[in-house]
C-alpha cells in the first residue's frame, strides 16, 4: 500500500488539511530514514496518535480497540512471554469472548513480534490495533491482577508465603537485604499501582499495635485499602526508604525524601515523609502525576463572572493577589494556572516555593532550603535582583516575607502568594496582625481569593432527587433562593469505588479590593465588616458558589457543607 494512504484517510475524515499533508510528505521525501507519514504528522502535532491508529485500522481493515477489558487478559497466554519483549514491541495477547486469541499491537507492520507470539502460542491469532498507553495499562493490570484490583483489600497477608518470609521475629535480618527482596518489592509496587489506578493523591502507611493500615487519599478523603501484619512493617518501610535515598537505620527521627516511579506511560513523582510514633514508623507518600498535570484556568471550576474578574486581576501590572484556604484546597494549582496564563516570552516570571511541585517551562522556580538559610524572605530578596516582572511566593509565613512581598508590589511587580485563612476577608486582618501597617495593605493588595476543593459527582452513576426538609432548611438558612427543586448525587459504581464521587472541582470567593474596602481597612474594621461590604458589592461567598454547583449537578449539598460549614452556621 502507498504510504500516503494514511494521509488520504485523515483528509477524508477532516482530521487533516491539504497543506499539512503536503508539508508532511515533503519532510518524508527529504528524510533519509523514510519515517512513516503517521509518525511525521504526530511529530508536527497535526494529528494525535489515536487518530493515526484509527486511520491505520481503516487502511488495514484491522479492528481498533480503545481499551483492553480486564476479562480479556488471560494469564495462560502471557505467562511464558517475557515482559521486556511485550513492552519493547508494545504487544499483548488476549482471549476473546468466544475463546479465540487476539493480539493487541500498536504497530501492525511489526510482523516479527506478531509471528514470534504466534509460534510460542502455537495457535492462529488475529490482530487488533491498540494505543501504547492501553497496552501498558493492560500489562500493568496483568502483573498486579491479584493484588491490584481497586476493590480488593489484603486483609490476611499471613496466608501469603512470600509475605510471611519478611517477618523479623529473629531480629537479625539485614534491613537492606529485606528491602530488596522480591516479595516486598512486589508489595510496594502493588501499593503504587493501585493508588495510581484509584487516582489517589497520597498513600498513608500507619502502624498500630497489632497491624498496619494502608489508606489512600482519593479526591481529598481517606479510604482504607490494605491491612497488613505488624511484622511486615520494617521491611516495607525500609524498601520505601531505599527508594527515597533515606537512612534505613534511622528510626528515631523524621526524614523526608523523593523518588520517581513509572507505571505504564505515567511518570509519578513521590514525596516520602517518615515520622516515628508509638506503633512504629508512619510513612506518607504524596503522588504527583507529571503526565496528567493541567493548569488551565478554564479547568479549575470558575463560574463565568469569577473567571472574568480573576483574569482581569492577574493582568494588572503590579500589586499583590492572595489565595487563601487550608492545606489541600488547590491554591498551588490555581497559582500555576495563573502563571501559565501569564507565561509569555516578554515576561520574566520567578517563583519561590516549598516544595516545587511541578516544573513550569519558561518559569524560573526556586526551592527554599531553611537548613542553609535560604528562606522565603532571603530568596525573595535575591529574586528582586533578577529583574522579574511577576513573582510567585509559595506562602507568606512571617512578617519579613510579607514586608518584602508588599515592597515588591509597590515597586512595580505583580506578586502572587498564599495565606492560610478561612475566607478572603480574614487575609486582610491576618496581614495587619502580622505587623503590616493598614496603609501598606491598602496600597498593595488588589485582590484576595478564598477557595476549597469539593468532590464532583461521578458522571456514570449520577441521579437526580428531590431535596428533603433538612436540605431545604439549610438552603433557607444560607439565604439561597432558587426555583429549582432538583438536586443530584451519585449512587456509587465501579468507576467511583462506590463513593458516588469522581474527581474534584473548586469553589471560590473572590474579593476585589475597591475604594470602599480600602476605607474599612484603614479604619481597622474587623473581617466580618469587610466581608459584608464585599458581599454588598456582589461577591459570592464560598457557600454560595458551592450551592450554584449543587444546582448545576456538579457536586452535592453534603460535600459543600463539609468544606464550608462556617458560612451557614
Amino acid at each position: 500500500m502507498k504510504a500516503d494512504l494514511i494521509g488520504q484517510i485523515l483528509l477524508a475524515q477532516k482530521m487533516l488539511e491539504e497543506q499539512q499533508l503536503s508539508e508532511a510528505l515533503s519532510l518524508q521525501a527529504d528524510n533519509v530514514k523514510q519515517h512513516r507519514i503517521g509518525h511525521i504528522l504526530t511529530d508536527l502535532n497535526y494529528v494525535t496518535d489515536i487518530e493515526v491508529l484509527k486511520a491505520i485500522s481503516k487502511q488495514w481493515d484491522i479492528p481498533y480497540l480503545k481499551k483492553i477489558p480486564q476479562d480479556k487478559i488471560d494469564k495462560e497466554l502471557v505467562v511464558n512471554l517475557p515482559i521486556e519483549f511485550l513492552k519493547k514491541h508494545k504487544i499483548l495477547p488476549l482471549r476473546d469472548n468466544d475463546g479465540t486469541i487476539i493480539i493487541a499491537c500498536v504497530e501492525p507492520f511489526d510482523t516479527t513480534a506478531f509471528d514470534a507470539i504466534v509460534n510460542i502460542l502455537g495457535q492462529t491469532c488475529r490482530r487488533v490495533i491498540c494505543s501504547s498507553s492501553a497496552i501498558e495499562d493492560g500489562l500493568s493490570r496483568y502483573f498486579y491482577e491479584n493484588e491490584g484490583a481497586p476493590s480488593q483489600t489484603l486483609t490476611d497477608p499471613d496466608n501469603n508465603s512470600e509475605l510471611a518470609s519478611l517477618s523479623l521475629e529473629s531480629g537479625t535480618e539485614d534491613l537492606l537485604d529485606l528491602a530488596n527482596r522480591a516479595p516486598v518489592v512486589k508489595l510496594v509496587n502493588t501499593f503504587f499501582f493501585q493508588a495510581v489506578q484509584s487516582r489517589a493523591s497520597d498513600i498513608h502507611i500507619e502502624p498500630f499495635e497489632q497491624q498496619v493500615k494502608v489508606r489512600f487519599r482519593i479526591d481529598g478523603v481517606l479510604h482504607n485499602r490494605f491491612t497488613l501484619s505488624k511484622k511486615h512493617v520494617a521491611a516495607l518501610v525500609s524498601r520505601l526508604k531505599v527508594m527515597a535515598n533515606l537512612n534505613i537505620a534511622e528510626r528515631r527521627l523524621p526524614q523526608d525524601g523523593r523518588c520517581r516511579i513509572k507505571i505504564g506511560e505515567k511518570e509519578i513523582d513521590v514525596r516520602v515523609s517518615t515520622v516515628p510514633n508509638s506503633g512504629g514508623e508512619r510513612v506518607v507518600l504524596r503522588l504527583l502525576d507529571k503526565t496528567s498535570a493541567s493548569f488551565g484556568l478554564d479547568q479549575l471550576g470558575f463560574d463565568t463572572e469569577t473567571e472574568r474578574h480573576f483574569r482581569k486581576l492577574i493582568r494588572k501590572p503590579y500589586g499583590i493577589i492572595l489565595l487563601t484556604g487550608p492545606t489541600g484546597s488547590g491554591k498551588t494549582t490555581t497559582l500555576y494556572g495563573a502563571l501559565s496564563e501569564l507565561n509569555t516570552e516578554d515576561r520574566n516570571i520567578m517563583t519561590v516555593e516549598d516544595p516545587i511541585e511541578y516544573r513550569l517551562h519558561g518559569v524560573g522556580q526556586m526551592q527554599i532550603q531553611p537548613k542553609i538559610g535560604l528562606t522565603f524572605a532571603n530568596s525573595l530578596r535575591h529574586i528582586l535582583r533578577q529583574d522579574p516582572d511577576i513573582i510567585m511566593v509559595g506562602e507568606i509565613r512571617d512578617l519579613e516575607t510579607a514586608r518584602i512581598a508588599i515592597q515588591s508590589a509597590l515597586t512595580g511587580h505583580l506578586v502572587l502568594s498564599t495565606l492560610h485563612t478561612n475566607d478572603s476577608a480574614s487575609a486582610v486582618t491576618r496581614l495587619i496582625d502580622m505587623g503590616i501597617e493598614p496603609y501598606l495593605v491598602c496600597s498593595s493588595v488588589i485582590g484576595i481569593m478564598a477557595q476549597r476543593l469539593v468532590r464532583a459527582i461521578c458522571p456514570d452513576c449520577k441521579k437526580s432527587y428531590e431535596p428533603g426538609e433538612e436540605e431545604l432548611l439549610v438552603l433557607k438558612n444560607g439565604k439561597i433562593k432558587s426555583g429549582k427543586n432538583t438536586l443530584y448525587r451519585g449512587s456509587g459504581c465501579v468507576h467511583c469505588i462506590d463513593t458516588g464521587y469522581r474527581g474534584r472541582t473548586g469553589i471560590f470567593e473572590l474579593m476585589v479590593i475597591d475604594d470602599r474596602l480600602r476605607e474599612l481597612v484603614m479604619a481597622n474594621a474587623g473581617s466580618n465588616k469587610i466581608k459584608q461590604a464585599a458581599i454588598k458589592n456582589n461577591m459570592n461567598t464560598l457557600f454560595e458558589d458551592g450551592i450554584n454547583k449543587v444546582f448545576t449537578g456538579q457536586t452535592t449539598l453534603e460535600e459543600v457543607l463539609r468544606v464550608t460549614q462556617d458560612d451557614v452556621v
